[in-house]
């Protein structure tokens, strides 16, 4: 799980980069999204299968970001053929786009609700205490970034593309971060021989 996150979350760090757009050119960039996408799907198909024996908060919180991830892998496949000035963007790209953001921002809110808390900050101490909060800072981040790419139709032009870009790579780091430290726990506990269980996981943006 933590790997197929740590993966997507790399493809959505670099994908909003100017330079690898120029150095791979813009179907490459499209399909490092998707490709981003599909692993994040895997990734949270995978955390709602470890989830599932609680049936609580973080059962609740994968199943509501896998659904998200479909609607991403929906807006990152059309976007591989579907140009920003097309007339029909939103409706086939930026739309499943948005469900998909508002998605892991609900995901995103029950992991930060249900994890350890002194009032609204995080409860420091236990192993990634940090974690859930920087997933929901990620969330945000992509929130933002479904609203700076919805595209204005009289221009044929998004919101703002740098806004897309920047707070869509950000996002992502905070997204690895937490994956690369799932890892690292999940490495702990096989060297053990406890169980891994599931934590707050990063979701991905297509942008």
């Amino acid at each position: 799980m933590a790997v197929a996150f740590a993966a997507g979350s790399l493809c959505f760090v670099l994908g909003p980069f100017p330079g690898y757009l120029a150095l791979v050119g813009p179907v490459a960039d499209a399909v490092t999204f998707f490709v981003g996408s599909l692993l994040f799907t895997a990734g949270g198909a995978l955390q709602v299968w470890l989830a599932a024996p609680r049936w609580g908060a973080d059962w609740w919180s994968a199943i509501v970001q896998s659904a998200g991830t479909i609607f991403f892998n929906i807006s990152t496949f059309l976007a591989l053929q579907t140009a920003v000035s097309d007339p029909s963007y939103d409706r086939l790209v930026w739309r499943p786009d948005a469900f998909g953001s508002t998605c892991f921002l609900i995901s995103g809110l029950i992991a930060y609700r249900a994890s350890a808390r002194h009032g609204l900050l995080p409860a420091r101490g236990a192993d990634g205490w940090w974690q859930a909060g920087i997933n929901l800072a990620g969330c945000v981040l992509f929130g933002i970034a479904a609203i700076a790419g919805y595209v204005v139709p009289t221009t044929g032009t998004m919101l703002d593309l740098a806004a897309a870009n920047w707070t869509t790579a950000a996002g992502a780091a905070c997204f690895l971060a937490c994956a690369v430290a799932s890892m690292r726990a999940g490495a702990g506990r096989a060297a053990s021989g406890r169980r891994p269980a599931a934590r707050p996981a990063p979701g991905g943006h297509p942008r």
